[in-house]
């Protein structure tokens, strides 16, 4: 029986038995009881399945993890702490000092500083390409000591959309593994992973829980990337790991596991970023309805972004599904049923006009956040990506005076009255 998307967020992950709770119940301990030494030995040797501390796993966790992991049409997932934990261990599970990434350039400033500043303190190199790159430019980013390609399916904030089976093709022509952000498009608009990626991350925090209530992120791995045919570019994977008895984790969890295993045995063993059973359980309720809020999302976004290309004080607007957009065709290619609720524009007068004018809204606020079942917006150069230099901000599409518009789910009549008149102040 094939189960569709809108089902999968309901039901996947958690099927109770007879007697058991019908929602997922709050596992909310550190540790699990076992009868004898022998039957925890097992569990450290990854010998059995189980939990022991919730450092490390917990089943609350690997219940939402599962659903997650249904809805990206993967083999295995896990949850973090937040979304940043998770691109830090999607891309640390595969690189160590002397080695290097290939990254688009149009990324989320927070991403693009852990990758170019503190993965470089660590050894990692990155090169940044630009999204629009034609095949013969992004194979020319590549090295011999090349690990994995990094992108955003839809990128914050600029809104460009990442050709994902070019940046496959690439990949893979060099031996190595896509890692694909699915952030603002979801698996209800987008699955990374029918399109080439290989692994697939999110900050749960935005339009999965999509209730601003909290913080988490998630690791979903396709299975299909075949890191025994290249043993050598991977020894983290392809040769025993002595701080588990030598354990070889592409031939003990094959193709399917491997991936998720490491990741979590190694990473989430020593740097402990797992994601709280509560915030797991509100991040499975947001998951619930996502099927039907990303519709919503994507309607308002989309008369947001038709209002605001025809209103005289805007410089420019950027929404991917917007007729005439520079990256309409390829958003209708990867995202056919809509793209996601962001909506990003330029002012006419630069920074002071945009700051003037997000101060005369009433209806959306002025957040650090995003893909919230309420409107909210910021400047990115002035917040979220402050760190990055004019130079950056350029690459990464991002104008000094941009402003970045996540529509909730009120009334689009409603967001557009409230973005006319805050117009009139600018």
């Amino acid at each position: 029986m094939s189960i569709t998307q809108d089902t999968k967020c309901v039901q996947a992950g958690y099927t109770p038995a007879n007697g058991e709770p019908r929602q997922i119940p709050i596992i909310q301990s550190t540790t699990f009881k076992y009868a004898t030494s022998e039957d925890m030995g097992k569990l450290f040797d990854l010998e059995a399945s189980g939990y022991f501390y919730t450092r490390l796993q917990n089943p609350t966790n690997d219940m939402v993890a599962a659903k997650i992991c249904a809805l990206e049409g993967g083999s295995a997932a896990m949850l973090t702490s937040s979304g940043q934990a998770a691109n830090f261990f999607a891309l640390f599970n595969l690189c160590s000092a002397g080695d290097h990434i290939v990254c688009s350039s149009s990324i989320y400033g927070g991403t693009f500083n852990l990758i170019s500043v503190t993965m470089a303190r660590m050894g990692i190199e990155t090169t940044f390409i630009s999204p629009d790159c034609t095949l013969e430019e992004l194979n020319a980013a590549f090295r011999p000591n090349t690990k994995c390609v990094f992108g955003e399916t839809i990128a914050n904030p600029a809104l460009t959309v990442l050709d994902i089976e070019l940046f496959a093709k690439a990949a893979h022509g060099h031996g190595v593994p896509l890692i694909v952000d699915n952030t603002f498009a979801t698996p209800v608009n987008c699955k990374p992973g029918l399109w080439g990626a290989d692994i697939v991350t999110h900050s749960t925090t935005k339009y999965m829980d999509g209730h601003g209530a909290a913080v988490g992120g998630a690791i979903v791995d396709m299975g299909k990337f075949d890191w025994m045919a290249h043993a050598d570019r991977f020894p983290g994977l392809t040769t025993p790991d002595e701080s588990y008895h030598g354990i070889v984790y592409a031939e003990k969890f094959g193709l399917g596991g491997a991936f998720i295993t490491k990741c979590t045995a190694q990473l989430m063993r020593d740097f402990g970023s797992i994601q709280s059973p509560q915030n797991a359980f509100i991040l499975n309720l947001g998951l619930e309805s996502l099927h039907v809020r990303m519709p919503r999302h994507c309607e308002n976004g989309y008369a947001v972004a038709k209002f605001l290309s025809t209103h005289p004080k805007i410089e420019k607007v950027s929404y991917p599904s917007l007729e005439g957009d520079k990256y309409y065709e390829l958003a209708k290619k990867y995202m056919p049923n809509g793209t996601c609720g962001v909506v990003s524009f330029e002012v006419r007068g630069g920074r002071q006009a945009a700051e003037r004018f997000m101060k005369a809204l009433k209806l959306a606020a002025i957040e650090t956040h995003v893909a919230d079942a309420r409107t909210c917006c910021l400047c990115p150069a002035a917040s979220t990506h402050r760190q990055m230099t004019d130079e950056q901000l350029l690459k990464a599409g991002i104008p000094s005076g941009m402003v970045r518009l996540s529509c909730g789910l009120e009334s689009s009549s409603d967001l557009i009255a409230d973005l006319e008149n805050a117009l009139e102040a600018v």
